[in-house]
């Protein structure tokens, strides 16, 4: 199993910037990728990143490309999310999730990841 802890969320002003954590536990070493999605009220769980839980590179959603950044520290199993020009339409509750299979057909898919992390509020007031 895997543990997946989400934290940083808050209330930020239009275009300001936040940065979420996600931190694992558990049965790392069985996660091959790593991704962000986030869900607004009435609205479809919505991908956002995903990248290699080894490090390589990281694939976007057009619509957080050049705002939103992944980073990683290894030595604490933590992944982060730089959330930078929030705008109103961000306000969501945002998700890591886990995917233990390293030929999962689309990392853009939810249901192809295997954990998820309880979310965290983040709202953008204009």
């Amino acid at each position: 199993q895997v543990q997946l802890v989400e934290s940083g969320g808050g209330v930020v002003q239009a275009g300001g910037s936040l940065r979420l954590s996600c931190t694992a536990s558990g049965r790392t070493f069985s996660i091959h990728t790593m991704g962000w999605f986030r869900q607004a009220p009435g609205k479809e769980r919505e991908f956002l990143a995903a990248n290699r839980w080894s490090g390589s590179s990281t694939y976007y959603a057009d619509s957080v490309k050049g705002r939103f950044t992944v980073s990683r520290d290894n030595a604490r199993n933590t992944v982060f999310l730089q959330m930078n020009s929030l705008k109103s339409e961000d306000t969501a509750v945002y998700y890591c999730a886990a995917d233990k299979d390293y030929n999962s057909s689309d990392r853009s898919a939810a249901y192809v990841y295997d954990y998820w992390g309880q979310g965290t509020q983040v709202t953008v007031s204009s």
